[in-house]
């Protein structure tokens, strides 16, 4: 089974996941020309990537802008931001890749937490955290945004 990534993380984002995970974790779950991406890659990936963005605060009800452009990455974000229960809100297309380059980041504003995907502590974070599914215990101890 192949899916286009935006289709595949708005199935999965309500339980479905964890079913075809375990069901066939080899299958494709993202195909692009870059690559393909499995259940079981997608769920781990998403996983670590949920722990750094708790590690930053994202919770039940808080808003999550991603501006991420390609697709393996994108459905990797948005299912990491709806595992901490935020809700993924994707910046316009034409402005994602002003934002994300290297060249355009000093002007990112100071107010708000970035998480840059590609910057070399954002990696180590992500590269050295856990795939295991979140738990009860770390999503219990969050507040709901307010």
């Amino acid at each position: 089974m192949c899916i286009q990534a935006d289709t595949t993380t708005r199935a999965i984002e309500n339980g479905g996941l964890a079913t075809v995970t375990r069901i066939d974790p080899a299958a494709v779950a993202v195909s692009t020309p870059d690559g393909d991406l499995t259940y079981r890659e997608l769920d781990g990936w998403s996983n670590r990537l949920a722990r750094v963005l708790l590690e930053l605060g994202a919770r039940p009800g808080a808003r999550v802008a991603m501006a991420v452009q390609p697709a393996i990455e994108s459905a990797v974000t948005r299912l990491a931001i709806t595992k901490t229960g935020a809700t993924p809100v994707p910046a316009a297309a034409d402005a994602a890749l002003g934002v994300t380059t290297k060249a355009g980041r000093d002007a990112l504003a100071d107010d708000i937490g970035w998480l840059v995907l590609d910057d070399r502590s954002t990696l180590v974070r992500y590269l050295t955290g856990s795939d295991a599914p979140l738990t009860d215990d770390e999503l219990a101890t969050l507040p709901k945004a307010s």
